[in-house]
């Protein structure tokens, strides 16, 4: 074997054993506090959080970062009752993807090295899921710290996502489209991404700024339209397409292919509140998906969602981790089975995304990052601090 295959070999053995005793050593420290910590994610920011408040994709050539990274640490560390790295997330999110102000600028999707070296955004546009996040994630900051600054920026941020990144669409009212520039064709019709709908997230902004609460829910309703109508044959599409009357289908640029992207849809799906009046739908609109997964195994790393047929079926195990909190809701055993599969191939200890999706899971499985029917952040730290209490 050459040797630099060998050094590479002994360096990522080197991560992945660093990664595992800080999760063991995570683990004393929060059984010696009873309640306290969430070994996971101190794992996941000593990996992916640079000290200045920097997710880090390492699988990429730039190291880029993405702002969907950045909305998904500031939800686990609110998660976690982790002030300090939620404080210098935001700075960092604020200062490089916002121009320095987030109640003017949604943030940049894109920052990392540029083609002569430099630092900065590698694209302007703003990408809707990750706007999102971050304001739920500052409204429910703002309501758990009991700080009015975060609960400001949220509603400056959500006035700014409404304005801008959203559209009426014949059929549906007002929908969130994917980001404010690109989304719209030149024949009236537009391109949606059902993963970029998290309805948890949706209502809470409803319920955190009442101001804006009715749109919010026009919002909500138009959100679980578009859930149901792009996926007619209970498959989840990256992307869909809505023409000008309102119809949905696909084109080159919205192909019917449910991937990456998609899979978030049946985990927003599985992080739903019992309670939410529109799970019982959704969860039979996706019993098809169900079914596949029972059968093969396992979810297709890409899937035809037209049709279901598969197009690549061996998907990572986080990918099994993003379904299982929704198979338990309607099929235990191949829930079990999928958490089974998930503890078996842990995700690429350089890939962000893989590791954010099996974090979301676990901390909905651990009771460390769950939502109310009105999409309230329920905590673990402050159950643990009620019982104690």
């Amino acid at each position: 074997m050459p040797k630099a295959a060998v050094v590479k070999g002994l360096r990522r053995g080197a991560r992945l054993l660093g990664v595992a005793l800080l999760c063991a050593a995570a683990a004393v420290r929060a059984d010696a506090a009873g309640c306290s910590g969430w070994p996971a994610w101190e794992a996941f920011r000593t990996r992916f959080v640079s000290d200045d408040g920097r997710v880090i994709d390492w699988t990429t050539p730039r190291r880029h970062t993405v702002s969907e990274a950045q909305a998904y640490a500031l939800l686990f560390a609110l998660a976690a009752d982790d002030r300090l790295s939620f404080d210098r997330v935001l700075t960092w999110t604020k200062n490089n993807l916002a121009q320095g102000d987030l109640t003017r600028h949604l943030p940049a999707w894109q920052w990392g090295q540029r083609e002569d070296g430099s630092y900065g955004p590698l694209d302007a546009n703003a990408a809707t899921d990750a706007d999102l996040w971050i304001a739920y994630a500052l409204a429910e900051g703002g309501r758990i710290w009991r700080e009015p600054t975060l609960t400001a920026l949220s509603h400056a941020l959500g006035a700014q996502i409404l304005r801008d990144s959203a559209a009426e669409l014949p059929g549906l009212g007002l929908v969130l489209l994917p980001g404010p520039v690109g989304f719209a064709d030149a024949n009236g019709g537009w391109r949606l991404n059902p993963s970029y709908l998290p309805l948890q997230a949706l209502r809470g902004l409803a319920g955190a700024h009442p101001d804006q609460r009715a749109l919010w829910l026009e919002v909500v309703g138009s959100s679980i339209a578009v859930l149901q109508q792009s996926a007619p044959g209970g498959y989840a599409p990256d992307w869909v397409h809505v023409d000008g009357r309102g119809a949905f289908g696909f084109d080159e640029q919205a192909p019917p292919v449910g991937g990456y992207g998609a899979i978030r849809v049946y985990l927003w799906l599985g992080l739903l509140d019992p309670a939410d009046p529109a799970r019982a739908t959704l969860l039979k609109q996706f019993q098809p998906m169900a079914r596949r997964i029972a059968r093969d195994g396992q979810p297709a790393e890409r899937i035809d969602a037209s049709t279901g047929a598969v197009l690549a079926p061996r998907s990572p195990g986080s990918f099994s981790a993003a379904v299982a909190p929704w198979l338990q809701q309607v099929d235990a055993r191949t829930a079990r089975r999928q958490w089974q599969r998930a503890a078996r191939l842990m995700p690429d200890p350089d890939s962000y995304y893989s590791n954010a999706l099996l974090l979301l899971a676990q901390g909905w499985r651990e009771g460390r990052l769950r939502f109310d029917a009105e999409g309230r952040l329920l905590r673990r730290e402050a159950q643990c601090r009620a019982r104690v209490g």
